[in-house]
């Protein structure tokens, strides 16, 4: 009788917990569609918006006929923004190019050598993140004045050069700290000095690391506002103030506004799909020593 009480007691239970499985299920999917629809709707909204007339959207219909005048004033019309695209696009990669080698170097020195002062410089270094953009775009642009390229892409390559080569340096300090330093050690004992090292060691197995962090700085020059609203004139408009054109006296044309966010979307797809394969190596990578 204790047998078949047990057994009835196994019987009820097991449906119990199935359904508190299923449930838990559901609950995990219901929040990973929601997840997605936060995540993916601004996005579909936007590419939609771009394809549609400018009365269109201002009227109640959610359905429209599907046009390409927005990237023909956009590209030919008199909002053209080819100009502002090349401007980012040179002043992003010129910074990236110039950044990176200097930040990888950096990161070597604060993650291999012991000096006095390093923590400090290194925290030093974290710190001017949280300056205010507001505090030092005056200085900067009194230097740019003095020096004469105030209105010049080589302003901004320097101010970004501020903003990315802190993030670079601690991004790539985690990466090679989870480089084993043993690998160095037997390179060193074959003849290697410091410089062939960091250049024919550590540089390839921290390559996915150095592509992840290009990426980031990359995507941070890019959608950079307060400094290109502030420190660039005429000549040095970029992609994210040309933006701003597109509000007149007849309000904002939000269609406008969609095509030029495609516009500043696609480098960073085109750039996040060429190197995804080492772009998810160089996220796992620092995460465990």
């Amino acid at each position: 009788m204790a047998t078949n009480s047990l057994n009835r007691q196994q019987a009820s239970g097991t449906p119990r917990i199935r359904w508190q499985a299923v449930a838990g299920q559901i609950w995990e999917v219901f929040w990973a569609l929601a997840t997605l629809f936060f995540v993916v709707f601004p996005i579909a909204w936007l590419i939609y918006t771009s394809f549609r007339s400018g009365l269109d959207v201002y009227s109640d219909r959610y359905f429209s006929q599907l046009t390409l005048e927005n990237f023909q004033t956009i590209f030919f019309g008199e909002f053209s923004v080819v100009p502002e695209f090349f401007t980012s696009l040179f002043v992003s990669t010129a910074t990236v190019l110039i950044g990176i080698p200097f930040a990888v170097m950096a990161a070597y020195v604060f993650s291999r050598f012991r000096f006095r002062g390093a923590q400090v410089l290194l925290v030093a270094v974290l710190t001017t993140q949280f300056i205010p953009a507001l505090m030092i775009a005056l200085p900067f642009y009194n230097l740019f004045r003095n020096t004469g390229i105030y209105d010049t892409p080589w302003a901004l390559i320097i101010v970004y050069l501020s903003l990315a080569l802190p993030y670079s340096i601690w991004m790539m300090r985690g990466f090679i700290d989870a480089l084993p330093i043993e690998i160095e050690e037997a390179a060193v004992v074959d003849g290697c000095n410091e410089f062939q090292v960091l250049a024919y060691v550590t540089f390839p197995l921290v390559l996915p690391g150095i592509i992840t962090t290009l990426v980031f700085s990359f995507i941070m020059c890019w959608n950079e506002f307060t400094y290109a609203l502030l420190l660039a004139g005429q000549e040095t408009v970029t992609l994210q103030i040309a933006m701003t054109r597109t509000i007149g006296i007849q309000g904002i044309a939000w269609e406008l506004i969609a095509a030029i966010g495609m516009l500043v979307m696609i480098p960073m797809f085109i750039v996040s799909f060429s190197i995804r394969k080492y772009f998810v190596e160089g996220l796992t990578m620092g995460a465990v020593k």
